[in-house]
């Protein structure tokens, strides 16, 4: 069972994993949007105001109508200043967002013909919004907001009149302006309400995500209570056992017959590991790094695992190869040991004769590989990888290794991920190192070497 410094033939160069995607918030990104439509209507605006104004000769009041534009993009402004600080955006301040654009359109509309401008049923576009991005009772607020500004309008007529006359068809400017309101509310409806609509549904797996995983961790708690209790219960019957063992050695019975003492020292050994991992598991009943955590060199702890796997598991050949370019100080983490511990069971279960492991760091990540020469994962058990009792061994209890595995990497805010070779599989482990190390720990062990 050599344990041989090549690496697997199967195993790829090492890589950095890639940052999970960090979602932004979906008020944000709705604001966001917000933000694009406003000035998509303050340009319309200003097209609109010189089209009429020196086109077609209808005299406007062009300076309250431009006050009104430019209190429309000193609001802007202010809202994406608003988007560049804050990381969450309340239901309220879309509203008030939305109440602007309300107000301004009220204006806008008061000063260039009341209810007889073509463009009055703009507010629709602001009722359909507020019922997509809002709560239902602000979304309300929005309704009865157009409904009384429209009732304004009405009762406070401005100080143009344009001409409502349907029987011209086409000639008609009303009818023209109508035309134009339709076909512009109809775009801007498709295109942001599929936006906003995919941002919600994106708000949706996520918290569906969220919730999935809250489940697997009460999951893992549970299994940990058991896992504690039958621990406590086991360290006595084994602490008894070695302790017969190890009088047995020394009884002539057993000394004088090599083979039947071999067996002994054997036996003796693997009570021993079995108390070994009881105390591992009653280590890690709590927290992994406790107040004084054992610091050891980034090569050293993959060296000194490796070195034990190797010399505790039936394995024949055992690849192994430790490529990391620095050696950091991290914290001796029996999460971290009993994880990679788990992916090489793994690959030893699929393969007993060859298990190659290749350790590296690249680009701030530790990666580690494990390889086997196993038939591989099936693609159902690849699509579900890191699912609670997910095995191809149809025993049970079995697929917890690798579920428990892929929450103690997701805890450190690493991951854990699964191919299939050109023989066997290969098992990868992408951990940050920031968070192996102690705080600062990391800009110590550069200065020391």
């Amino acid at each position: 069972m050599p344990l041989s410094p090549a690496a697997h033939p199967d195993l790829p160069p090492s890589r950095g994993s890639q940052q999970p995607d960090r979602w932004s918030s979906a008020g944000l990104r709705n604001l966001q949007q917000l933000i694009q439509l406003r000035w998509i209507a303050v340009v319309g605006q200003v097209l609109a105001i010189a089209f009429v104004h020196f086109g077609l000769r209808i005299a406007l009041p062009l300076e309250p109508m431009l006050w009104v534009l430019a209190a429309l993009v000193a609001y802007n402004v202010a809202s994406q200043f608003v988007l560049k600080r804050r990381k969450r955006v309340a239901n309220r301040a879309l509203l008030l967002a939305l109440l602007v654009d309300v107000a301004t359109l009220t204006a806008q509309l008061h000063y260039s013909g009341g209810l007889t401008n073509p463009f009055v049923f703009l507010f629709l576009l602001h009722v359909v919004l507020g019922a997509v991005l809002l709560r239902t009772a602000a979304s309300w607020v929005v309704a009865a907001a157009t409904t009384g500004c429209l009732l304004w309008l009405a009762l406070y007529p401005g100080p143009v009149t344009v001409a409502t006359d349907l029987s011209q068809g086409l000639d008609s400017l009303y009818v023209q302006g109508l035309v134009i309101c339709f076909a512009l509310v109809a775009v801007l409806l498709v295109v942001f309400i599929t936006r906003i609509g995919r941002i919600l549904r994106e708000r949706d797996a996520r918290l569906a995500a969220m919730r999935q995983r809250a489940a697997e961790e009460e999951h893992i708690v549970r299994m940990g209570l058991l896992a504690s209790g039958a621990a406590h219960e086991l360290g006595t019957p084994l602490s008894t056992l070695a302790v017969i063992l190890g009088d047995w050695q020394h009884l002539p019975h057993f000394a004088s017959d090599p083979e039947l003492l071999q067996d002994v020292v054997e036996m003796q050994a693997q009570v021993l590991r079995c108390k070994a991992i009881v105390t591992g598991i009653l280590q890690s009943a709590g927290e992994t790094r406790g107040e004084a955590p054992e610091q050891v060199r980034l090569r050293d702890f993959f060296d000194e695992l490796a070195e034990e796997w190797l010399n505790t598991r039936p394995v024949q050949r055992f690849d192994y190869a430790n490529q990391c370019a620095e050696n950091p100080l991290i914290v001796s983490d029996a999460g971290l040991k009993q994880m990679i511990a788990n992916v090489l069971d793994n690959a030893l279960e699929a393969s007993p004769k060859r298990v190659a492991m290749n350790v590296a760091l690249a680009e701030g990540d530790v990666v580690v590989e494990v390889a086997d020469h196993g038939p591989g994962f099936a693609p159902a058990m690849l699509a579900q990888l890191g699912k609670p009792y997910q095995s191809s061994k149809d025993e049970p209890g079995h697929g917890l290794g690798l579920f428990l595995s892929v929450n103690v990497a997701r805890s450190l805010g690493g991951t854990l991920t699964a191919r299939n070779a050109t023989q066997g599989a290969v098992v990868t482990v992408t951990l940050p190192l920031s968070a192996l190390t102690l705080d600062g720990e990391e800009e110590d062990a550069d200065d020391a070497e």
